[in-house]
């Protein structure tokens, strides 16, 4: 078992090692086959181990490989926890991963033209490129594989650095080095809280293996802590506070989302990967992963279950007035990334795990699909420039049409069966803030189709608004690009129905993930739970659904039935449109308060502390001393015989009235 986990987490990182060290070596295609095949393997032997652990009943697998340094009597070590959650984890990962593998030697086919004449940085770009994708998806196995807190960091901080420099791959563009440094700063914010949370658990439990931590976790449960003089908190809710301050950055959870959509930035592959099975679903699994700790902690739940709302909602609502292809796609990441973190704070792990993964399917789906339409357009990614592709893009706009579908949750597609299932459980929730939850994830089902059904009617129908040259050159994507999407569209229909069960109502997840019974929400919904065709009968008289539809109907009437009407509402709206545009504000606040306060207070620095005190005082002011005594000794030295024995006179005085003065 441990020689098949090693090679499912080292085939990529072999296949990353070989693209990107030996570019010139192995070529283009030498680079693409190592790291398809590394990443090929790693998928096959994850659905080995998940039918081991799910069909064969095979035990929990908790062992470590190997100790990397004892400490002060602390052992830190590198292993591997396999159940049922680590097997589903591995497969979405490396499949999704796969499909993105393939689909990029597509799209960066004719990458080259991105780059300057004679550019280093370019020489090899299609190699490293790959290179990177591979080793992000080794970085997020070691997170996802690991059963213990040491792995797990190196894994989250891993895929940070990879994003990094995947989201800054066009590193000549300055909004591309912009977008990556604004990643990566704003990643730090949330993982220096989830390094402390680290660091308490470490404090606390004396050790980092997730088994110890969590057999402990009711024993540390009456600990308090005072953070502030006079306030007292439980030790297990600052814990999970600053663990989840971790999840807000790499999930995007409001107020760390900023650095999401300025990730599109990136080639439209990392984009999919970034947002479909890597990084921002990190947090998710962080968080279920760690529910022996999360539910001693109803203030930590009810903290989660409202930024997951607001994220939910309010992220979802930018999506109406983006005219980017990849920022509409982008923002209903972040409006489901928010249903997935309400899930979790209400307990209902089991459902935003399972939205987790029928997530992954169709959002790579559609990032793909926008590559697709992106690639077709000469690289033209504003909507309003597109039109009617429906003729010209089949496969595309089939594909799309599924991974739409099951965005917005219709029902037999597999977004219906996640999403109703976190709906259900947030209403079921009793937590305060569960109320105002469950009317933001109702709006948002509204607001989703409205958003999603815009971008699909103008893409793809409506009059074709391109310039004439472009539509010349229209045509289907090349089978390395559609057949990614048609296998990516199978799941993304049938995934929900055999899993639905097991997975949000049944017992999937039984060892892995643990709901105290005060908080098991979607055990009482599974006691009312009848079956697939029950759930979506009840679905059908439930508001989600018909919430879905009329966003559906009215992203027909605005922009095919009546498409001058967008135009007048936004006359009509102009002050909300361009702070909704400006994005609530979030970026010119940070860029004017953060960023603007840090450049003020750098600069307050030099002026004050660096010119003025070191350089002005400690440094020029001390040699400016010594100058001064130089020059007055100097004077001393006269070379005048008279000058001198006046000066011994005055000594010979000063001593006698010193003399006779102690005498006295």
């Amino acid at each position: 078992m441990q020689a098949m986990l090693l090679t499912i987490v080292l085939a990529p990182l072999v296949g990353a090692i070989i693209a990107g060290l030996f570019a010139r070596q192995v070529g283009r295609a030498g680079a693409h086959w190592a790291t398809i095949i590394g990443v090929a393997i790693s998928a096959a032997l994850s659905l080995v181990v998940f039918k081991q652990q799910v069909f064969d009943g095979a035990p929990v697998w908790n062992e470590s490989v190997y100790t990397w340094m004892v400490i002060g009597g602390f052992t830190f070590e590198i292993g591997f926890l396999v159940d049922r959650l680590t097997a589903m984890m591995m497969v979405v990962v490396t499949s999704v991963s796969l499909m993105v593998h393939i689909y990029t030697i597509g799209y960066m086919r004719d990458e080259a033209h991105n780059w300057p004449k004679n550019s280093r940085a370019g020489r090899h770009a299609y190699q490293r490129f790959f290179a990177y994708i591979s080793l992000f998806t080794f970085s997020m196995l070691m997170l996802v594989m690991a059963n213990n807190f040491l792995q797990l960091f190196f894994g989250w901080e891993a895929v940070g650095l990879v994003s990094y420099l995947l989201i800054g791959f066009w590193l000549n563009r300055d909004t591309a080095v912009y977008a990556n440094l604004k990643a990566f700063l704003v990643n730090r914010v949330g993982d220096f809280g989830f390094l402390l949370g680290i660091g308490m658990i470490l404090f606390y439990f004396n050790t980092l293996d997730y088994a110890s931590v969590f057999a402990a976790a009711e024993r540390i449960d009456g600990l308090s802590i005072a953070l502030f003089p006079g306030f007292e908190w439980s030790v297990i809710t600052v814990i999970c506070i600053l663990l989840f301050i971790g999840a807000m950055g790499k999930s995007a959870q409001v107020p760390l989302h900023v650095w999401l959509p300025d990730s599109m930035e990136g080639p439209t592959p990392i984009s999919a990967l970034i947002h479909a099975a890597t990084m921002v679903t990190a947090g998710i699994f962080m968080v279920a992963r760690m529910s022996p700790l999360f539910e001693f902690s109803t203030a930590a739940l009810s903290f989660i279950l409202v930024i997951g709302a607001i994220t939910a909602l309010f992220m979802g609502f930018l999506g109406l007035v983006q005219n980017d292809i990849k920022r509409v796609v982008a923002y209903s990441t972040l409006s489901q990334l928010g249903y997935m973190t309400v899930a979790l704070g209400v307990s209902a792990y089991a459902a935003g795990v399972f939205h987790l993964m029928t997530h992954a399917f169709f959002k790579a789906l559609l990032f793909l699909a926008a590559g697709s339409v992106i690639i077709a357009m000469h690289h033209e990614q504003d909507m309003r420039k597109m039109g009617g592709l429906k003729k010209y893009l089949p496969i595309t706009y089939w594909t799309s049409l599924i991974g739409t579908l099951a965005l917005i949750g219709a029902p037999f597609f597999s977004g219906f069966f996640s999403k109703d299932a976190i709906i259900m459980a947030v209403g079921e929730s009793t937590l305060s803030a569960a109320g105002f939850a469950y009317i933001a994830v109702l709006l948002g089902v509204f607001v989703t189709a409205l958003y999603s059904f815009r971008l699909f009617f103008l893409v793809f129908h409506g009059k074709e608004r391109m310039d004439e040259q472009t539509r010349s050159h229209l045509h289907e994507s090349p089978a390395v690009v559609t057949v990614p999407l048609i296998l990516l569209a199978i799941p993304s229909v049938l995934i929900g129905l055999p899993l639905v069960g097991s997975m949000a109502f049944g017992d999937f997840f039984a060892g892995a993930i643990t709901v105290l019974p005060h908080n098991d929400v979607l055990g009482r919904l599974a006691q009312e739970y009848t079956g697939v065709i029950g759930m979506v009968i009840h679905g059908l008289v439930t508001p989600p659904v018909w919430l879905a539809a009329a966003g559906v109907v009215t992203a027909w009437y605005l922009y095919l039935h009546r498409p001058e009407l967008p135009e007048r509402i936004r006359q009509r709206f102009a002050g909300l449109h361009a702070f909704m545009v400006n994005k609530y504000g979030f970026d010119d606040f940070n860029e004017k308060v953060f960023a603007g306060g840090s450049r003020r207070l750098g600069d307050l620095l030099w002026r004050h502390g660096d010119v003025r005190v070191i350089d002005g005082w400690l440094v020029n002011g001390t040699a400016n001393t010594v100058g001064r005594l130089a020059q007055l000794a100097r004077r001393l030295q006269s070379g005048y015989l008279y000058h001198y024995a006046f000066a011994m006179v005055l000594g010979l005085l000063l001593m006698l009235i010193l003399f006779t003065t102690g005498r006295g």
